[in-house]
């Protein structure tokens, strides 16, 4: 297809041309997305290896196009114009899992789905990452965000990651960085734009796989009946920090509490639906628009802020609202 309804198709068709034949123009990303809204990426590379990374460094040099670095599309709300630069995924060579039962460690590539990481490892008798089943990120995302719930995260658990440094002359190295290094915090990490985890060796106990898989078990059916499905990207908004919320109410009114006192469960704009079901939740319809739930979005934020005094900040990242008004 072509580059034209580019602001920049020079920029783009260069881009292409040093990623060679595995490149694609106008690519689906926000139909990859959970949420399936939004519109296609200007580029899309799949990496399978250190050159394919050294290869989209240069790319992006070259062009002078923005990388993003996609997992499995479950934190991302694209704009519906798209997004005017290179989309990376990774590949099969990133999705191995190794166990290491003496050290009680796993080691996991970056484009494993966490559920299917749960599951694999229950069945080995490897305890610790029941939670990570009710992630449907990947484990590279889950690490450049400290994704979690159940009581449990990236930061409890990992011990070292592999990053490779896209801004870096030798973009093709990885370099191992300990879980300190990563400067993991609530649903963020002090990885930037330029950083592609590409590995992640985490920490475990022994246990029976009768009773690993007996908890996901658990947590699958928690998440049916309190959690939507449908077209979603996870929770929209972060739990607001003790300091906000209060201290003696910080355990236990979560962003979604704040909606649901606010009597939010339901409201509509356009395409867009708080989620009847976990107030935040948006959960889009078949053809929606990313215009709508960031519309939806932003009158949620100001009804709660209206009403509490708190303002809520989004966990889903934005991509391509670069050149649109945007209320956050």
């Amino acid at each position: 297809m072509s580059p034209e309804q580019w602001s920049d198709p020079d920029a783009v068709r260069r881009a292409a041309t040093l990623l060679g034949d595995d490149a694609r123009l106008n690519a689906p990303l926000g139909a990859l997305t959970t949420s399936r809204v939004g519109g296609p990426a200007a580029v899309a590379f799949v990496a399978n290896g250190p050159s394919d990374l050294r290869r989209a460094r240069e790319a992006a040099a070259a062009s002078g196009l923005e990388i993003l670095v996609v997992g499995r599309g479950s934190n991302l709300l694209v704009a519906d114009h798209g997004f005017e630069g290179i989309a990376l995924f990774l590949g099969d060579a990133y999705g191995e899992i190794d166990f290491d039962h003496a050290n009680t460690a796993v080691t996991a590539g970056a484009s494993v789905a966490l559920p299917v990481l749960a599951r694999q490892c229950a069945a080995a008798g490897f305890g610790g990452l029941e939670w990570a089943v009710g992630v449907p990120g990947s484990v590279g995302g889950a690490v450049r965000m400290n994704a979690g719930g159940h009581g449990s995260d990236m930061a409890s658990c990992l011990i070292d990651a592999d990053v490779v440094d896209l801004q870096a002359e030798s973009g093709d190295e990885a370099e191992a960085r300990d879980v300190d290094a990563l400067d993991l915090g609530y649903r963020s990490s002090g990885l930037q734009d330029g950083h592609v985890v590409v590995r992640a060796r985490l920490s475990g106990q022994q246990t029976s796989p009768s009773k690993a898989m007996d908890q996901i078990a658990d947590i699958v059916r928690w998440r049916r009946e309190h959690q939507p499905g449908g077209q979603n990207a996870g929770s929209v908004f972060m739990n607001p920090p003790a300091e906000l919320a209060g201290a003696e109410l910080a355990k236990t009114v979560s962003a979604g509490a704040r909606i649901d006192q606010t009597g939010l469960r339901g409201l509509r704009i356009g395409t867009a639906e708080v989620s009847r079901l976990h107030a935040n939740f948006i959960v889009s319809d078949p053809g929606g628009t990313a215009a709508d739930v960031v519309a939806l979005m932003a009158e949620v934020r100001r009804r709660v802020t209206e009403s509490s005094g708190i303002v809520l900040r989004p966990e889903i990242r934005m991509v391509g609202f670069e050149t649109a008004p945007m209320p956050f």
